[in-house]
Parts: structure tokens; sequence; C-alpha cells
């Protein structure tokens, strides 16, 4: 029988410290960072990471009964044997489902002029004894005989690609280590492209393998030489192009090179100029490009092949409208983008700018876009949908008629009805006067006189818009009684890419500040009260959480900091990690801008730690993860314990065999969501007879 442990896990403090633009770094921390990453063998750390993860399991032991019980009823909200709805790509219609009681999916196929389901490939068969898995990138090679795929077994992110022979099930020797990318066939199906991860956990390259031959010898086709731009490839909806694209957060540069000939000379678009961000795709040998050269908001322009850099806009930027993606087909194109937030997709006529359809969609706060469209030549476009109140819908829009197709609505077995519920989307003013976007739902009957409890939940950062769409687990908050809110603050780009330039950089406090101003706005129209209030983000949803603790304490009822990046500091100081060189763009470089430096240090949640009361919170990590170091959450864990001045549990949770997205598999997913969800219900009070 385990000893109970009577008081948390105290780290060691050793001294350490370094000195950058006048200034000295105190961290008694720094230890728990493993000198051997991305090896982590130093006993000390592992031994500390067990001890928060033992604190972890006693104090939740006493809420495993909730636990069990919030899995249970997330389970049943769950169709066990659910399936994707097909779709057809050249000779075969593809889709993916899970069988009842498998963690994970297998993927089939069927010929289109009829015969027998085939299995390509089975997940639970390669997770198989397995903590963890994860199915990478998968592609079918054009003549339809070859599956290229890629696993990660760690969750450290490096996968290990591999091919298998459809026609026979033979599984080829050929076996690609260490790839971190799409993967992406030549025309003739004899090259497999792909990129390689670099020592830093980057993809600095592109490579094409040619079936049968040993990965040594395999051709590097494009190498990037600039610190902190990486590497991705693709295809043009056309699939007459292999985009090698190369970029950080901010710039970007895309070469062409014909699927029929993947070692022939680069066609380079235009040269990359800092600050300009740009993609293409190309129809009938006239390129389109989506840019933000002229116009925060992007405008969409052409080229000719023979001269790609001199451009002419077809779509001009727009204060209203935020272009945000373009795909070319056989007859039309269609434009994807946001109108004072709300998702709108636009299908345009390439003999006639003037003439655009634009979709409608039922609601007044919704999520949708094209989902899964892999042919050219097509009479009918997929869609996916849905809302906070509505489960996510797929949807054929036939262009003739201009007709909406419902071919799959989510199911939720345990039964669920939408006239239930109350979704709402208003905004918030923040301190500086701007108005924040906040989408809510809630249980019809929920009394909005101050007394109910209420979730927030944001992101901010990279651009990342979170949209207002459906959750089956959150109905266990929202049955009990919550209000359920996704704040849309800056760093997000929510509002127009300059919402998102707002919450960076040296306006990075924006997007913290925006978040509590939400809260206090959400208390002040009775929706809830201060202390009433969760939170929760990952990341650098994350990071927010850590601030948001620092500078309002007392606001906050219960917090859940999943993987944050806390350290910020530390680790935009850090050349080796893996994504700091492409992050200064993001959050600037302290090594080299002493204004960066200071600003940094004023926000950074592990530096800002103060003696002061904290709310109840609930930390973890990934000892895999390698885009939020498993000791940004230890860390902070161990400042906090030693520095704040009330009672308040705070537990750390280390997931020992994952990385940046915890558990695999369905139901470990939802059981850890589970596990959030009990300690929330526990801190604010609430127990199961309030459901």
């Amino acid at each position: 029988m385990t000893k109970k442990m009577e008081k948390p896990p105290v780290a060691e403090q050793r001294p350490h410290s370094y000195e950058r633009h006048g200034y000295t770094i105190s961290d008694p921390y720094h230890w728990l960072k493993d000198q051997s990453y991305p090896k982590v063998d130093d006993e000390d750390v592992l031994d500390y990471l067990k001890e928060e993860n033992k604190w972890f399991e006693q104090n939740m032991a006493g809420q495993k009964a909730l636990t069990k019980s919030l899995f249970a009823e997330m389970k049943a909200r769950i169709k066990e044997d659910e399936s994707s709805v097909p779709q057809k790509d050249g000779d075969w219609i593809y889709w993916a489902k899970f069988e009842e009681g498998m963690q994970y999916k297998q993927h089939y196929r069927k010929s289109v002029s009829g015969g027998a389901d085939v299995l390509m490939i089975d997940e639970n068969e390669l997770a198989k004894g397995k903590e963890y898995f994860r199915l990478g990138a998968m592609a079918v090679s054009p003549d339809g005989k070859l599956l290229a795929f890629s696993v990660d077994d760690t969750g450290a992110e490096r996968f290990e690609a591999r091919i298998k022979n459809l026609e026979t099930g033979e599984m080829l020797p050929d076996v690609i280590p260490g790839t971190l990318s799409s993967l992406v066939w030549s025309a003739d199906s004899k090259n497999l492209l792909y990129g390689l991860a670099n020592e830093n956990w980057r993809t600095d390259n592109a490579r094409m393998h040619v079936i049968g031959s040993d990965p040594k010898d395999d051709i590097e086709l494009y190498k990037e030489n600039q610190d902190g731009f990486t590497v991705g490839i693709g295809l043009t909806q056309s699939e007459k192009f292999i985009v090698i694209a190369t970029g950080d957060n901010e710039t970007s540069e895309v070469r062409l090179v014909p699927t029929d000939n993947p070692t022939a000379e680069q066609l380079l678009i235009s040269p990359r100029k800092k600050g300009r961000e740009y993609s293409v795709e190309e129809h009938d040998g006239k390129l389109y490009i989506l840019t933000n050269d002229d116009h925060v908001n992007f405008r969409l322009a052409t080229a000719s092949l023979d001269k790609p850099g001199e451009w002419t806009t077809l779509i001009a930027g727009s204060d209203e409208f935020y272009l945000t993606d373009m795909t070319t087909f056989k007859d039309f194109y269609v434009t994807e983008g946001r109108d004072n937030g709300l998702d709108q997709v636009e299908i345009r006529s390439y003999s006639d700018p003037a003439k655009i359809e634009r979709i409608a969609f039922p609601e007044a706060s919704y999520n949708a876009g094209l989902d899964g469209n892999p042919e050219y030549d097509v009479n009918k476009l997929r869609l996916s949908y849905e809302s906070m109140i509505t489960p996510d819908t797929v949807y054929d829009y036939a262009l003739a008629d201009k007709s909406l197709e419902t071919l799959k609505v989510q199911e939720i077995p345990s039964g669920y009805d939408a006239s239930q519920y109350t979704t709402e989307r208003l905004t918030i003013k923040a301190r500086d006067g701007a108005m924040v976007p906040v989408s809510l739902v809630y249980k019809n009957g929920t009394k909005l006189d101050g007394s109910a409890p209420l979730h927030l939940y944001a992101y901010g950062a990279y651009g990342y818009a979170v949209p207002p769409s459906f959750s089956t687990t959150r109905l266990s908050l929202v049955d009990r009684g919550f209000v359920y809110a996704i704040a849309h603050i800056r760093g997000g780009d929510d509002l127009g890419r300059d919402w998102y330039l707002q919450g960076k950089l040296m306006q990075r406090t924006n997007t913290f500040n925006d978040f509590v101003d939400v809260a206090k706005g959400l208390a002040d129209k009775d929706y809830t009260a201060k202390s009433r209030i969760s939170a929760s983000g990952g990341s650098a949803g994350g990071e927010l959480m850590g601030a948001i603790v620092n500078s309002d304490p007392d606001l906050w009822g219960a917090i859940v900091a999943h993987v944050p990046f806390v350290d910020v500091l530390n680790t935009m100081q850090d050349e080796s990690l893996p994504l700091t060189p492409g992050e200064w763009p993001e959050w600037g470089n302290p090594i080299t801008d002493k204004a960066a430096f200071e600003y940094i240090r004023s926000y950074s949640p592990y530096d800002q730690v103060s003696a002061q009361n904290y709310p109840p919170m609930l930390i973890t990590g990934g000892l895999n993860d390698p885009r939020v170091t498993y000791w940004e959450p230890a860390k902070w864990a161990a400042k906090l314990r030693a520095t704040k001045t009330d009672d308040n549990i705070l537990l750390l949770k280390t997931n020992m065999g994952a990385g940046h997205g915890g558990k695999s598999g369905r139901w470990n997913r939802i059981e850890e969501v589970a596990e959030e969800f009990a300690f929330i219900l526990w801190q604010m009070g609430m127990t199961e007879s309030e459901k």
C-alpha cells in the first residue's frame, strides 16, 4: 500500500542565475530542465514529477466517483460505431470509422464501380501495446495502389513514415524515421515527398524518396537556411503542382514544382519579404495568390506562370471582410473568410468577377467552412457546419440549384434536444475601449441573476480564432447549471487580422486584459458573479491562465492550465528549443532586444509569480511535449507552491508517456476532460445533486 503524502512535494531550490541587458535573473528551479533533453533521465527530475503525480492522484481520489460519472455521461454522448461521410476521390470512395469500444479509427475505401469494402489501415492494430499512438499524415498514391502514412508512438512528434501495398496488404520495406510533415506523391506514384525534423525538431527541408530505394539515398529537393523558418509540402487543388512553402509566423515564400517531375527546376513565386505572407493556388496556368502585402485582411491576386512575381489584384483587401482562404476548382473558385467575425463561404466565377454567391447559414453565430473536397472537377461542395447548440453537420451544396443537402448530423446516443439550450453572441467593452465578442451557451432555465457558475475559455495567440462550435463534453458543465463562454480575445483573428496583431509582440497584454475584462463584464451583466468563474486554456492559452491568476487572483473559482507556456522569458532565450527562433516574430526576441526582454518579463507568468493568494489550480504537462516542454508547468507549479500565501489546492499532473495533446485515444482523451471537470466542480462547491 502506497504511503499517504501528508504535504505536497516541495521542489528543491538550487542557485542559478544569468545576466541579460543589465538585469540579473534568478531561476532556482532551472534544474528541472533535464540537461540531456530531449532525453529525460535525471533521477531528481523524474522523482519530483512522480511525487507531483502521486499528490495529484491522492487528492483526486475523493473525486473518483464524480470523475467516473462524468466519463460515463460523456461516453454516452458519443456514438461508438461512428463513421465519417464517404467522399469520392478519383476511382475510390473513402471513409473512416470507429468500431464499438475501439479507441482509434479504421480507414476504408471501396471502388466507385462497386465491390467490397477494403480496410486500408487499422489504427487500433498499430496502437497495440503502446501507451501513446497518433496517426500523422496519410496519402494514397495517384494510381491507387500504395498508401503512405506516418505514426508517432511517444507524443514527441517525430513520425515514422511507412508504405503499404493496398493490393496485397503487405508493408513495403521502405521506412523513413523522423518525419514531421505531410506526405505527397509524385504523379507517377514512384516517389514520395516529405520533410525530416532536424535536431531542433524543425522541418527545414523537402526530400524525395524513390519507392524501393534506401531512404539514406533520398534526394534533398529544398533546404531552408534561415533559422526559425519551417518547410511544408502540399499540392495545388488541381494536383498539377507540388507546393514547397517555407516561412515563420509573419513571412512566407513559395515554390512550385510539377507533380510529374519533382526534380525539375522549382518556380519561385516571389522572394520573401519580412512581414509579407502569401499562399498560392493554380488554375489553367494562372496563379492565384492570397497575400497581406497591401491590406492587413489580405487580398487575392493573380499572376502568370512565366511572371509569377507580377501580381494583379482580383479581390481587393477589405476593412470589413477578412479573407482567410481560397480554393480553385475546375469551373469556379471558393473564397472563405469572416464578416464581422462570422464565417462566410463564397463561390466565385472565373469569367465574371462580379458574380459572387454567398452560402447562407441558418444561425446568428456558427462555425462553417469547406470540408474535405479532394477532387478538382466537382458540381457539389462538401461543407461542415456547427454552432454552440447545433451538433456537427455535414452538407453537400449543389451548385446547380444552390441547395444544401444534409448528409449527416452528429448523433448523440444518450439524447440531445437543441431547443433546451440558448446560445448568445454579445460584446464586452475592454479597458481600452475595444469591444470583445463573447459566445455563450446555457441551458434554458439557468438563472441569469448572478448566481450561476460560469466557465470561460479562450486561446488568444497566433491568429487562431476559437470557433463557436459544438461540444458534447461541454454539456456536462452546462447541464449542471454553468454558463459556458468563449472569449474571442485579441491575439486570435476572430475580427480580422488586425485583431490578431493587437495581441502579439508589444501589445501582448491586451490578450490577458481582454480575458479579465470579459469575465468582469459577464459578472456585471449577471451571467455570473466574481469568484463563481472557472477558466481554462492550453499551451498559449495556458500562458493566458498564468497571466490572469497573477493579475486578478480573486476573480476565479478554479483554473485549469493545460501544457501552459508560462516560462516565456527563459524559453524565448533558448535557441536550442524546437520552436524558439520561429516564435520571435510572435513574442519578440529578448536576446537581442532589451525592450522585448523587459516587456516579456513584465507578463511572463513564471517570472511574475508573487506572494499573494491564488485560486485552486490544476496544471498539466507532457514529458514528451516538444512544443511546451515539461519543465515549464513543473517549474511554475514549484514556484507557486513556494510563494503563494493561500491554502487553495494546487495540482500538477505530468503525462509521462504523452506530448502536447495529452493522452491519445478517444476514451483516454475524454477521461482527462472528465478529470478536469471533476476538479472544477469540486473546487466550485458543486455536487452531483446539483445536476
